[in-house]
């Protein structure tokens, strides 16, 4: 059985950072496509980002330059680091595993439970 772990989240001010982990077995972490997605309250779960096999990163608009996915091999952890926060960014994240990168196609792969990020001042 597959397990994400996501940990992370919390409140944080309008500008500031937080560094969210998913953490899996060495299997799923060197040999899926991983990605990150996120649901607000009274909105669809949407992608965030995501990381191919191959080590390539993909954005969603709404927060290319400002997060950045990575792989931690001695970790098996896969991370989102998140800057400049916004209100907008307020929503549960959720860390997936999947095996190919179609990043729009919400319902494949394997799911975290989620942690929560709140972005207020």
């Amino acid at each position: 059985q597959v397990q994400l772990v996501e940990s992370g989240g919390g409140l944080v001010q309008p500008g500031g950072s937080l560094r969210l982990s998913c953490a899996a077995s060495v299997t799923i972490v060197s040999g899926y496509a991983m990605a990150w997605y996120r649901q607000a309250p009274g909105k669809q779960r949407e992608w965030v980002a995501g990381i191919t096999r191959a080590g390539m990163p993909n954005y969603a608009d709404s927060v290319k330059g400002r997060f950045t996915i990575s792989r931690d091999y001695a970790k098996n952890t896969v991370n989102l680091q998140m800057n400049n926060l916004k209100p907008e960014d307020t929503a549960v994240y959720y860390c997936n595993a999947r095996g190919a990168s179609n990043w729009l196609v919400l319902g494949n792969g394997y799911w975290g439970q989620g942690t929560q990020v709140t972005v207020s001042s």
